[in-house]
């Protein structure tokens, strides 16, 4: 017979136990967004398929949004997933973001992506990077070619900040290079330069 397996660690919890525990408060309050660009309206202006999903400001709250709708795998192709910071759109134009730009990371695999949208996720809701507040958010972009992951940041021009933001992410990511360009010159050309390189 096998040996009895021993529970005495782990307690079940009852529903009510459970039910009791107090949802984890985070740090600050995030927005999901969702944009899907595959079917734009005729004439219609950049952005205005940019919905916003859910706000939430809880560690249960996000792993149920995560887990139910916000995973790449989900997504259809030349859509993209946004989480920011509460009260700042995934947009050039938000005050927030105007004078900033964005680290990125390409991917030609479906699974690498999901990993480093999640691991990326998990270091924002988790406070792990020391600029956080220089940080705007993260966009998760599905493409046919290849799939891009975007970190947006504040100011651009500091770049200490910019520099220390890129070495935490790219640990966080386990990646070999990415580049940080400033949407002032995404504005201008579509292939903006890297003006920072980690």
């Amino acid at each position: 017979a096998p040996p009895p397996v021993d529970t005495t660690e782990v307690p079940p919890f009852t529903a009510e136990e459970t039910a009791a525990k107090q949802p984890h408060k985070l740090e600050r309050k995030w927005t999901f967004w969702f944009d899907n660009q595959s079917k734009p309206k005729q004439g219609a202006a950049w952005g205005s398929s940019l919905k916003k999903a859910y706000t939430f400001d809880t560690v249960e709250e996000f792993w149920s949004l995560y887990d139910q709708i916000f995973k790449p795998s989900k997504l259809t192709v030349n859509a993209d997933f946004h989480l920011f910071k509460a009260g700042i759109e995934p947009k050039w134009e938000d005050p927030e973001c105007a004078n900033g730009g964005k680290w990125t990371v390409t991917s030609s695999r479906k699974a690498n992506l999901e990993t480093m949208w999640l691991e990326t996720l998990m270091a924002l809701v988790g406070e792990q990077f020391d600029d956080s507040e220089d940080i705007c958010g993260v966009v998760a972009s599905v493409r046919r070619s290849q799939d891009k992951l975007s970190l947006w940041t504040k100011t651009a021009t500091n770049e200490a900040a910019q520099m220390g933001i890129g070495r935490k992410w790219k640990e966080i990511i386990d990646t070999e290079k990415i580049s940080y360009s400033f949407h002032d010159d995404s504005k201008r050309e579509r292939s903006a330069k890297s003006r920072y390189t980690v």
